[in-house]
């Protein structure tokens, strides 16, 4: 059963690049499965174009972190207008990667007592901005009171937060971003003038993890279907 993981889009080649990482990291552990990468928008290929080319069932995993407009209206449309039959589309990835979180603001030099400010990329759409604050709730279990700021479309701005963290505490600030990859939105938060920057979540172990989870969730639900 093909696996068809979804991502974003970028013009960024880094972004590709990490996308293709995931997708070689999940490929060696699904051991001859396939394993193709489509984006929902701004790179080719689409979800359309590869579905078109795949034979048989295919389970459509959207990497991305929250269930927005994309996640909603985009990827399925897309699916739809393959015209494949038995394909499956998952949840998105996002609620497992609060560790993948963790461990790159750690990684980013981020100290016991600095406050945090969690950036996402932002939506129009109220479910996704209510996945985002659960994020940041599941957060500031770990590392105390967590504001979130936003790289676009949404409010608060990220630069406004960092800079009202800095206000407040008069001291360091560290901003954990809850991108996937680099592109135009980690650039919007690296000129946060934050403190600590930590990285995108990118190829950790636990987005491979969480890919893997949802195509056999999804393998199961066609099985017993």
């Amino acid at each position: 059963m093909t696996l068809v993981l979804v991502a974003h889009g970028t013009r960024d080649p880094a972004g590709a690049v990490v996308v293709e990482e995931i997708a070689s990291l999940v490929r060696a552990r699904l051991g001859g499965v396939p394993v193709h990468v489509a984006y929902a928008d701004v790179r080719q290929p689409d979800v359309t174009s590869v579905l078109s080319s795949v034979t048989g069932p295919a389970v459509v995993v959207p990497a991305f972190l929250a269930a927005g407009y994309h996640v909603r209206v985009d990827i399925p449309a897309q699916v739809a207008a393959s015209g494949h039959p038995d394909t499956a589309v998952t949840a998105p990835i996002g609620p497992a990667l609060v560790p993948a979180l963790l461990s790159r603001l750690a990684e980013a030099g981020r100290r016991p007592g600095d406050p945090v400010v969690l950036a996402a990329a932002g939506s129009s759409d109220p479910r996704a901005l209510a996945d985002v604050r659960a994020v940041a709730d599941a957060l500031s279990r770990r590392v105390g009171p967590v504001t979130i700021g936003y790289a676009a479309t949404a409010t608060p701005r990220i630069a406004d937060v960092v800079a009202r963290a800095r206000a407040e505490t008069r001291g360091r600030v560290a901003v954990a971003s809850w991108l996937l990859a680099p592109g135009l939105f980690h650039r919007a938060v690296a000129a946060s003038g934050a403190d600590v920057v930590a990285a995108p979540i990118g190829a950790h172990l636990r987005v491979v993890e969480a890919v893997l989870l949802r195509y056999y969730e999804a393998r199961c639900f066609q099985g017993a279907a």
